[in-house]
């Protein structure tokens, strides 16, 4: 992903194990089910299908036995009958980096909204010390610094009207932008 992390998000998933990734999606959907993070079936249906990731040679991409593991992966192209088929549609890279990044982003704001987390700091450091968020971002509060939490915002609620309130913006981020103020400001 040209954002900067060091996998995306189907290949991590692949790498830690579906089966693993349904369970959290399991507990985690029932907590933000009201923000529009429910667990998707899709993974559960996954798993009863014996397709686990690396583990089972079989995810979102196909693992042959005998291919050394940095070899380059191929799609598994009977992972498409599991999400509608094999039409599909393009999405542009922007638009896929915007959905993973942002969606993480204003995670991130809710957190510090809801007290979760102390600071914007310490966020920062969780996210790219923990999460693998780009260091050279600074994490979701610096990248929000670094566009604008305006932009973000926007984009957020673009995102929102066409893909539901799971996108719907965070009060920190919303505070923050209607004052124009920086998580990080600068000290003079």
């Amino acid at each position: 992903m040209s954002f900067g992390f060091p996998v995306g998000p189907i290949t991590l998933l692949d790498e830690v194990g579906i089966d693993v990734g349904a369970h959290v999606a399991k507990d985690l959907g029932a907590a933000f089910e009201s923000r529009g993070l429910g667990a998707p079936a899709s993974l559960e249906t996954l798993v009863k299908a014996g397709i686990l990731g690396r583990k089972s040679g079989r995810g979102f991409y196909r693992y042959p036995k005998d291919a050394p593991k940095r070899a380059k992966k191929e799609v598994d192209d009977g992972i498409y009958a599991f999400f509608g088929g094999a039409v599909r549609k393009q999405v542009p890279e922007d638009d896929l980096v915007d959905r993973t990044v942002l969606a993480m982003v204003n995670e991130a704001a809710h957190a510090l909204h809801e007290g979760v987390v102390a600071s914007a700091r310490d966020a920062d450091t969780a996210a790219v010390l923990g999460l693998g968020f780009p260091p050279f971002r600074g994490g979701p509060f610096r990248f929000v610094d670094s566009v604008g939490a305006r932009a973000v915002v926007a984009k957020l609620e673009r995102l929102a009207g066409t893909l539901g309130p799971r996108f719907a913006p965070a009060p920190a981020l919303v505070e923050k932008a209607g004052n124009g103020e920086l998580f990080h400001p600068v000290e003079s």
